[in-house]
C-alpha cells in the first residue's frame, strides 16, 4: 500500500492545469474507483501509472513517486514499452471523449 499519498499536492497540480481526477484516471487507463482508492491511500500506483501521471502533469516520475508514497516504483523501460503505453492511454482518452460526447 502507498505510504502517505499526498492528495493535496496532486489536486493542486491538476487544478493548475485545469484538469480533473477523471482525466487523470483516463490518462493512466484506471477506473475512477481505482483512482479514488489511490487518493484515499488504499491502493498503490504501478510504475506504469506513475509514468502516466508524470507525463500528464509534466513532472519527473520520481516526483510523482515521492508524492504518491515511498514504496511506489519509479518506472523504467525502453522506448517500445513507452510507445505501447502511450498508444493504450490515447485509446483510453479517446474512449472517454467519445463517452462524454454522447
Amino acid at each position: 500500500m502507498a505510504l502517505f499519498f499526498d492528495h493535496a499536492w496532486f489536486d493542486a497540480q491538476l487544478a493548475e492545469r485545469g484538469l480533473s481526477r477523471t482525466v487523470m484516471a483516463a490518462a493512466a487507463a484506471m477506473s475512477e474507483a481505482d483512482l479514488t482508492l489511490v487518493f484515499k491511500d488504499q491502493r498503490e500506483l504501478s510504475a506504469r501509472e506513475v509514468a502516466a501521471f508524470a507525463e500528464l502533469l509534466g513532472v519527473a516520475p520520481a516526483e510523482i513517486a515521492r508524492h504518491a508514497g515511498v514504496s511506489t516504483p519509479v518506472p523504467g523501460g525502453g522506448a517500445e514499452a513507452r510507445i505501447a503505453d502511450l498508444e493504450r492511454r490515447v485509446a483510453a482518452l479517446e474512449a472517454e471523449l467519445a463517452r462524454l460526447k454522447r
